[in-house]
């Protein structure tokens, strides 16, 4: 939620409900800043899991 809102206030024009709803809809399709932001933090994740077992 938290990636929504703050893609949809970078998004240029309408009002903030246009520019949630078309957010939403993006993310719904797979795309936009939102998604992408969710797919780059997953992808991280499972690089760091690979290095979880070692203690420093």
């Amino acid at each position: 939620m938290k990636n929504l809102i703050l893609y949809s206030r970078k998004r240029g024009g309408r009002s903030m409900a246009d520019k949630l709803a078309a957010e939403i809809v993006d993310a719904f399709n797979n795309q936009g800043g939102a998604f992408k932001r969710k797919e780059d933090m997953h992808r991280m994740a499972e690089a760091n899991r690979a290095f979880a077992h070692f203690r420093f």
